[in-house]
């Protein structure tokens, strides 16, 4: 027993930071190390050619898959002043870059960092977080929507402090707002700023709380002379020669809170996420399909911009049962990407709504089991629903509902 939990001390901190996407594998002086994961899995659709937030849309003719969700290499390197991250991502529709940053710091000021370069974007919990640790296959909806791959270009200010406010967590970035495979298509920058606490000593270290907030603060260039913003449960258009190259409003304000108990039966976990504000958008319909309408942007929008007031949030429960190894998962998320409409009101004529409005909330369930610590097995199921609207597309629940079944190996 002692032995185990002298095991736990010694690899807590190297777990920690594998967990955060914006960190090396470890702050310890060393030369080239390389960690990684890989997730393959099978999927069912309810429906072939299904647009899914399940790792990517089925194929017209498709309702089932194979297919490499994340094959992840990492290679990191840190000294006494600096480190630096490169990480790729190999799956069957080719490489892409997903990490490569450079982070500087002070001996004497070890909290304090400045990170440059492609790193995820510091805002709320599930962003940050690697998906080789999640409990759940996929991150929520909303957070998809609004910040697809998570990353970004750009600079960011850390301040982790050690000693009696080891619990504060403060981060401030300038990024391009263009996500992780663009350039910036204008010359605004986006300011993003995340402030969290995390204790991990309460009730004799059996309980473990988290919590915080952020906010995101940019915007989209208009490149038409017409725009739109939400008005009851329409639109209302604002056409002028000024709005060519205006700047419309993306603005986020999240809160989010992660509390973990351990107990003789095993852990019990429960983690939620909320966030709301404007996102601009596009109609939605033939070229892009509704649920994308208000995905963020990588390229200059073409057509006129519709900003939505939205909210989304996720809440995620897991349990461990007992020491099987075997973890159940419950989760159910909300992305609502205009809150002042919904119903048949969505598609009437004359008020400007369209598939870009409907909203969609997603109830999952599954469990996974721990093979070993390098190996686990998930079995989840995602059961999604959509608003009935008026509009022909959404006059009823599309069936889109996904089965997934995933083998991870994480070294």
């Amino acid at each position: 027993m002692k032995k185990a939990l002298l095991l736990a001390t010694l690899i807590a901190p190297a777990v920690a930071m594998a967990q955060n996407n914006n960190a090396p594998s470890s702050y310890d002086p060393h030369d080239i190390k390389i960690t990684g994961y890989l997730q393959t899995q099978f999927q069912k659709a309810q429906s072939p050619g299904i647009t899914s937030f399940s790792g990517g849309d089925f194929s017209k003719n498709s309702d089932n898959r194979f297919m490499i969700r994340r094959g992840r290499l990492k290679i990191d390197r840190v000294d006494t002043y600096s480190s630096i991250v490169f990480q790729l991502d190999a799956t069957q529709d080719g490489v892409q870059l997903m990490d490569a940053f450079i982070q500087l710091r002070h001996p004497s000021q070890k909290g304090l960092s400045l990170t440059a370069g492609l790193f995820n974007r510091p805002f709320g919990y599930s962003i940050v977080y690697s998906s080789g640790y999640r409990d759940f296959p996929e991150r929520a909806r909303v957070f998809q929507t609004l910040m697809p791959r998570e990353r970004d270009l750009g600079g960011m200010v850390s301040y982790h402090p050690g000693g009696k406010v080891k619990f504060l967590n403060l981060d401030l970035a300038l990024v391009n707002g263009s996500g992780h495979s663009a350039k910036d298509y204008d010359s605004k920058k986006d300011l993003i700023g995340n402030l969290a606490f995390k204790f991990d000593s309460l009730a004799d270290k059996r309980l473990h709380l988290g919590f915080g907030g952020s906010f995101y603060k940019g915007s989209v260039r208009n490149d038409t002379k017409t725009y739109y913003t939400s008005d009851g449960a329409g639109y209302t258009a604002h056409t002028s020669d000024e709005n060519e190259g205006k700047g419309i409003g993306r603005n986020y304000y999240g809160a989010n809170l992660q509390i973990e108990l351990d107990n003789s039966f095993g852990k019990s976990s429960f983690k939620t996420e909320y966030v709301t504000g404007d996102q601009p958008g596009v109609a939605g319909g033939e070229d892009i399909k509704g649920p994308y309408a208000s995905r963020s942007f990588t390229t200059q929008p073409a057509t006129d911009l519709y900003q939505r007031k939205f909210n989304g949030y996720y809440l995620w429960f897991t349990q461990e049962i007992a020491k099987t190894g075997v973890t159940a998962l419950l989760a159910y998320d909300v992305y609502d990407p205009n809150k002042k409409a919904s119903g048949m009101s969505i598609g009437m004529p004359d008020n400007f709504t369209a598939d870009g409005d409907v909203k969609f909330s997603t109830l999952g369930y599954g469990v996974a089991y721990q093979i070993s610590n390098r190996l686990k097995l998930t079995v989840y199921n995602e059961h999604v629903t959509n608003e009935t609207t008026s509009l022909p597309n959404f006059s009823d629940d599309l069936k889109d509902n996904v089965f997934t079944t995933r083998l991870l190996y994480r070294w």
